[in-house]
């Protein structure tokens, strides 16, 4: 979990805890990549689909929850484009599908799994051309992993 360590050491004090939204704000404030403003709009995307997402800080970048499980992690470790990993949280879930969670009608999903996906980004222009169908992916993943 990420510390507020230089108030902490100046402090003597044991490192405070931060909350994920808190977590998140640091991660951006130190945040280094090309596409940092694309990657924010994406969070702005997410975060406004459900009022009950919550975020954090997962696999060193934001990862978006329902429930307190991780439904969608950014991915940072491309060059000229970043990633969105939507899965079912940190534990292997028992859902025996022969079959992708839903059928992707935005045709944005790239499937790894039955039950994980992938929505690669890559400028401005690509986020904003997809902001509608990424809400409504980001929405349908929320419903429909929340019922299995």
């Amino acid at each position: 979990m990420t510390t507020n360590k230089k108030s902490a050491e100046a402090t003597g004090k044991k490192p405070i805890k931060l909350s994920g939204p808190q977590q998140v704000v640091e991660f951006f404030n130190n945040l280094e990549h090309p596409l940092k403003k694309e990657i924010e709009e994406v969070r702005k995307i997410i975060l406004s689909t459900n009022e009950s997402i919550t975020e954090h800080i997962k696999w060193n970048a934001p990862s978006f929850c329902f429930n307190n499980e991780d439904r969608v992690t950014f991915n940072l470790q491309g060059k000229g484009f970043f990633r969105l990993v939507f899965h079912c949280g940190a534990k292997v879930k028992d859902h025996a599908v022969n079959e992708n969670l839903f059928e992707d009608t935005t045709g944005l999903l790239d499937w790894v799994t039955t039950d994980r996906a992938i929505i690669k980004l890559t400028d401005m222009n690509d986020v904003e051309s997809k902001k509608e169908k990424l809400a409504t992916v980001v929405a349908k993943w929320i419903e429909v992993t929340c019922s299995k």
